[in-house]
């Protein structure tokens, strides 16, 4: 019998009732192994309904209380670190220890919840005029929602749940149907955390419960992680019922290499930043942008180090990158490659035909590097989300810079150098939202806030660091006069407020 996964909603598990289910396949086979209950709008109605009851009582428990739980659910997450990576690789692909780093990066969010009490504190200024102070403060909004995507099943919810439910709020996570296991288990650990029920919920679905959470009147904001026309979307529609919205889109992330470059490490960070985790990362290195004479070199440095990575099930310690998710998306993924050099690039390593023995009808696709690519070819266009790395050939830093400001998107950049004017000016020059210099994954640590610019975010505020904790509360000022015991009644004054 297939196994099910349900919906987790007012603290315990609750089985679907709409009737529709989703597949839920285990890439690295291609056999599905799960199946996922898709909900109706009555049942993520459900959940938000326990998630606005939850609200009546953490929304204004105190700060002790709800760091206290997220102590012991950081505990409880370190503990369990290699089970909710197990999840991760049975239904992503990716390899376990890709897996384990992504639990990693999501407690870093969960450890700047815990410390939540520094963030929240207010501001007072005292005596502003005679007897008048002037305190702001900081209040959680409510029912708050997140909608996930399939690439980062564990990393990408603990971006958002643990800063809102410490901000005071109560979630709604919808995540994708794709890979949903990880989800059930961090809602689970929170309840023996002794989150209280409600204030974690979790249902499963597509577009049925997306729009049920985008149009519900008691959801005060929606926060987003996928692909740019579906940010664009979410922020559209969010927004139009008056919702708070941070929508993260896709990317097309450049690394500018310029001649006085380590080579070999630029090479080294060229395929790990590509082809780590299959490609599927929306900060993925896709295109490399080769500055003067050093791109025949490049381009053969990085052939040398792609050839060596081992394809396999993401279970076996020896594999380096796992399977895409799932048959479609490899399909697509290789159209790019097989249509490359009809568009004009030199197709250095094709990785379209590759197939792992034993594991024949999994999801495979081996790593791909097109070269001398045309800014004008759908491989450079598009993103791919696949291991296909495009390099372009530029002359100057100038033309690589004004290549890249190009692009529609803006998430993550990086430049290799040795030269620390040049990447001075490229930090300053560059429209992009993350900035690595010597870094090819500039992912910001938990207490920084992760974010792009142009196409690659829809709203004012990037997630997490102090942007999740400014998305997630409503600043309120409030103005005091107390007068003096000693005076006597000032009587009524008509004029405008002096505050001298």
């Amino acid at each position: 019998m297939t196994k099910t996964v349900n919906h987790w909603i007012g603290g315990k598990t609750v089985e679907g009732t709409s009737g529709a289910y989703g597949p839920v396949t285990d890439p690295a086979t291609g056999e599905v192994t799960t199946q996922v209950a898709l909900a109706s709008v009555e049942e993520a109605d459900a959940a938000v309904a326990a998630a606005k009851a939850a609200y009546a009582t953490w929304g204004t428990s105190s700060l002790a209380q709800r760091t206290a739980v997220l102590f012991r659910y950081r505990a409880l997450l370190d503990a369990r670190r290699d089970d909710i990576a197990a999840l991760i690789t049975a239904e992503h692909g990716k390899v376990h220890s890709d897996a384990l780093g992504e639990v990693a990066r999501g407690l870093e969010i969960v450890e700047l919840a815990c410390g939540i009490t520094t963030q929240l504190k207010g501001e007072l200024s005292t005596q502003v005029s005679n007897r008048v102070d002037v305190s702001s403060i900081r209040q959680s909004l409510g029912v708050v929602a997140g909608i996930t995507p399939f690439n980062f099943p564990a990393m990408v919810p603990m971006w958002m749940f643990p800063l809102a439910i410490a901000c005071g709020n109560t979630f709604v996570l919808k995540p994708s149907e794709k890979d949903p296991s990880a989800a059930n288990l961090l809602a689970e650990l929170a309840a023996e955390a002794g989150l209280p029920d409600g204030v974690l919920n979790v249902v499963h679905g597509d577009k049925v419960a997306v729009d049920a959470l985008l149009n519900h009147p008691d959801v005060a904001a929606v926060s987003f992680v996928g692909s740019t026309p579906i940010a664009r979307y979410i922020h559209a529609t969010a927004s139009a019922n008056g919702k708070r919205v941070q929508a993260l889109g896709g990317a097309k992330n450049h690394m500018l290499v310029l001649p006085d470059a380590d080579l070999d490490a630029a090479a080294d960070a060229a395929v790990s930043a590509a082809y780590g985790s299959a490609g599927e990362r929306c900060m993925a290195i896709s295109a490399v942008v080769a500055v003067g004479a050093i791109g025949d070199e490049l381009v053969a440095k990085i052939r040398e180090r792609a050839e060596k990575i081992k394809i396999g099930p993401g279970n076996d310690p020896a594999s380096e990158m796992g399977p895409l998710i799932t048959a479609a998306h490899r399909d697509k993924v290789a159209s790019y490659v097989t249509g490359a050099a009809a568009q004009g690039a030199e197709v250095v390593l094709d990785g379209t035909g590759h197939t792992v023995e034993g594991f024949e009808n999994g999801h495979w696709i081996g790593l791909s590097l097109l070269d001398k690519v045309s800014t004008d070819s759908d491989a450079y266009k598009d993103e791919i989300f696949g291991p296909v790395l495009c390099v372009l050939r530029v002359d100057t830093y100038e033309e690589g810079v004004a290549l890249m400001n190009a692009s529609p998107f803006g998430n993550g950049t990086a430049i290799f150098t040795r030269d620390g004017g040049a990447a001075r000016r490229f930090q300053l020059e560059i429209q992009a939202g993350m900035v690595g210099v010597n870094v090819p994954i500039p992912v910001p640590v938990g207490y920084h806030s992760f974010g792009g610019w142009k196409d690659s975010l829809f709203g004012d505020h990037h997630i997490y660091g102090n942007d999740g904790v400014h998305f997630y509360t409503r600043g309120k000022v409030t103005t005091t006069r107390w007068p003096d015991p000693a005076d006597a009644p000032a009587g009524v004054d008509l004029g405008f407020p002096r505050n001298h």
